[in-house]
């Protein structure tokens, strides 16, 4: 993290798109590959918490209640005076990015214990801040908890914690220094990424995406775009955004939905038209 502290975040315009799971310290020698955590987690406490291993993870349960999610001991609750603190009270000046969701800051907290920390200490990371408007926000709040809350892997975001407060809805993420693909690829005066990086960004992707498909339980992404793959100091693409996110078939279950999700021109055409 101590090398991402200033290096200047590119945050997608359209989405706001810093989300989570990151280090690889760990991590499988096959990112492809899925294996169980037996460990058992610590119980949270303000004083002391311990992230969540980057061991690998692709177990999930098939249902869940809003507040059997928030229960999750895989995740840290979050006060919303902590993440006020972290951030300056949501000063304008540690605003990285606007899009669909809401604004997504940048904030520090203890390494430790992550309590709110003095700006530039400790580790610095992302706070996605819902809009107060729009049932259809929380319900994608709460499944990129459901999925990110259970689901590790060194191509896709860590995810930290929440927020749920009244109507206040937030999630922290780690901080990626290279911010989306998308900037890379489009943003005027963008330095032009070599072939070897974006070849490196391409089989990360796929990587995220083969473990989610390869799950015990499978993930259905449906948001597979430039704007939702985010870079790290190193340019280790992954995965973020999972609020559009479905679990894949399991026995007589269909994973079959009328609903078109997605973004128009990344989704396929047949899709699109049909559902």
């Amino acid at each position: 993290m101590g090398n991402c502290m200033d290096t200047a975040a590119q945050v997608d315009n359209n989405v706001a798109d810093q989300s989570k799971v990151g280090s690889k310290s760990g991590s499988s020698s096959n990112p492809t590959s899925t294996t169980k955590s037996g460990s058992t987690r610590s119980s949270l406490t303000r004083s002391s918490f311990t992230l969540p291993s980057y061991k690998e993870r692709s177990e999930l349960p098939t249902l869940r209640t809003e507040g059997e999610i928030l229960a999750s001991s895989n995740l840290k609750a979050f006060l919303l005076s902590d993440l006020k603190a972290a951030t300056k009270n949501f000063r304008s000046d540690n605003l990285i990015g606007e899009g669909g969701f809401g604004y997504v800051y940048k904030g520090w907290i203890d390494e430790q214990t992550l309590a709110p920390s003095k700006q530039g200490s400790g580790m610095v990371v992302a706070i996605k801040k819902l809009k107060p408007e729009g049932f259809q926000g929380h319900k994608e709040w709460l499944t990129e908890v459901d999925y990110l809350g259970q689901l590790y892997h060194q191509n896709l975001v860590k995810l930290i914690g929440y927020c749920s407060d009244g109507d206040n809805r937030l999630l922290v993420y780690e901080f990626m220094c290279k911010g989306s693909l998308e900037n890379h690829l489009f943003r005027r005066n963008s330095v032009p990424l070599s072939w070897g990086i974006r070849l490196k960004v391409a089989t990360g992707a796929a990587r995220g995406l083969s473990f989610l498909h390869d799950a015990d339980s499978q993930v259905i992404y449906r948001d597979f775009k430039a704007s939702n793959i985010l870079l790290d100091v190193e340019f280790e693409a992954k995965l973020s955004d999972f609020g559009l996110a479905k679990a894949g078939p399991t026995g007589d279950r269909t994973h079959v939905s009328t609903q078109v999700m997605g973004t128009r021109g990344y989704a396929a055409p047949e899709y699109v038209a049909t559902g």
